[in-house]
């Protein structure tokens, strides 16, 4: 089984796992979080009834009982976790991977994540190294229901949206069940049935291919601004009024205007390592302090947690909120968002005008390499720079993060891809291109 990761388990079903492995799963997971009652919610991918019967098959069997959510968003589930004060659950999802992956995201009390450092890498070892005996006195299954509460917890941040034309793309994933409860029938909705083969694109707004439909509606309908959901609507992206996909890291800017000008607020707000330096400079203006951490919500929201963060976000589209468990929230950020733009069309602004406020360096975008020696490369590049250059940052915590007076680069492994991920910005473009070109050639002798 090679579906194990560093924040989640995940992978092609049933090839990397199948359901035995998922009854095994369910069987060491009430030890290893101390626990004899496990919340568990799944998507609508054609595996995931099957995953959910083999889990709760073990969790029970272990003499736990399993609530069971239903069908549910991944941050439906983390608001549960918390707020009803569950020691674990579980969401089965491959969130924005293909129709044929599928996998787990696993929660301890508080809703904090668990991933391989802090879980997962035990639960494999446990797997693998010890017996299953099933219990004399099972568990039981009964349904937990608190959909209305959700929608109800989620309408709290819904304004009047009266003045907006709005686009939404739900991907055919588990947003589709609770946006037109929250937003109504005032959107333009596409793609907004459960459908876990993902009939027209992969449910992965990251990908800029995968928003050439609501990008096309926005044109079409002359929307304000377009939203797209990912597969289990942890993740958001936004288009502006001209069709275009906006950076999801310049949305932390964003927020600003809510959660530091409007409501008050100050204190701190996190990016991950990618982020443009243009969000925390923006940031800084409303009264917020930027702090940087590594890629992923197994580290994000516990990070959040421990600085007390107002909101946080990063480049993948996730967005983190302590009014929301330290978790993020599709859903919930696309919210806060709308409201901004309602706000600014009062105000005869467009999104694409606050968006270029923010945005003040000329960005490559993350650009990906497949080569085996990621870290002989990382180096090569870090090195070099560092030794004709003088660098006023530098951080080492997820991959490396170097800046300079008028441009930074990051380069760091992916986690859950055989890549090598290099990001870089510059005060031009003229000065990106060639610091590119430069990086591209150290990086190619290790190709």
């Amino acid at each position: 089984m090679n579906a194990f990761h560093a924040y989640d388990i995940r992978g092609i079903y049933p090839e990397q796992f199948n359901k035995d492995d998922c009854y095994k799963i369910g069987f060491f997971l009430p030890e290893l979080l101390k626990t004899k009652k496990i919340l568990v919610g799944r998507d609508m991918r054609t595996s995931s009834l099957e995953i959910f019967e083999s889990l709760c098959r073990g969790i029970t069997d272990a003499g736990a009982d399993v609530c069971n959510a239903g069908l549910t968003t991944t941050p439906m589930i983390y608001y549960a976790t918390a707020k009803f004060g569950f020691d674990a659950s579980v969401q089965i999802t491959a969130s924005h991977n293909p129709r044929e992956y599928n996998g787990m995201k696993i929660s301890r009390a508080n809703a904090l994540p668990v991933g391989l450092d802090t879980g997962l890498g035990e639960l494999k070892r446990m797997m693998e190294t010890r017996p299953v005996v099933p219990v004399a006195q099972k568990g039981k299954i009964a349904d937990f229901d608190f959909r209305a509460e959700y929608i109800s917890f989620q309408k709290q941040y819904l304004k009047d949206l009266s003045n907006l034309t709005i686009a939404v793309d739900c991907s055919n994933g588990m947003a589709s069940m609770l946006v037109h409860d929250i937003l109504g029938d005032t959107p333009t909705y596409i793609y907004d049935t459960l459908d876990g083969t993902f009939p027209h694109h992969e449910p992965n707004p990251l990908i800029e291919d995968n928003c050439r439909d609501l990008e096309a509606l926005v044109r079409q309908v002359k929307a304000d601004v377009g939203v797209i959901y990912d597969g289990d609507a942890d993740r958001v992206m936004f288009i502006d009024e001209r069709g275009r996909f906006i950076s999801p890291d310049l949305i932390i800017g964003l927020m600003a205007h809510y959660f530091l000008e409007e409501r008050g607020l100050k204190g701190n707000v996190l990016q991950d390592i990618r982020t443009s330096k243009a969000v925390g400079e923006y940031v800084a203006k409303f009264g917020g302090v930027i702090n940087m951490w590594r890629v992923g919500r197994a580290y994000a929201a516990p990070k959040l947690r421990e600085i007390d963060g107002i909101y946080g976000g990063e480049l993948a589209g996730h967005y983190y909120f302590r009014d929301f468990f330290y978790s993020d929230s599709g859903i919930m950020a696309s919210l806060i968002v709308l409201g901004i733009v309602a706000g600014l069309k009062r105000q005869g602004r467009t999104i694409s005008e606050a968006i270029a406020a923010i945005s003040r360096y000329a960005n490559s975008g993350e650009i990906n390499f497949k080569i085996e020696q990621k870290q002989q490369a990382m180096d090569a590049v870090r090195d070099y720079f560092t030794q004709t250059e003088q660098a006023t940052a530098s951080y080492d915590f997820d991959g490396y993060r170097v800046e300079f007076a008028d441009w930074w680069f990051n380069i760091r492994p992916s986690n859950t891809e055989p890549y090598l991920r290099l990001l870089a910005e510059a005060k031009t473009e003229q000065m990106l291109s060639e610091k590119l070109d430069k990086i591209k050639t150290i990086i190619g002798q290790f190709k």
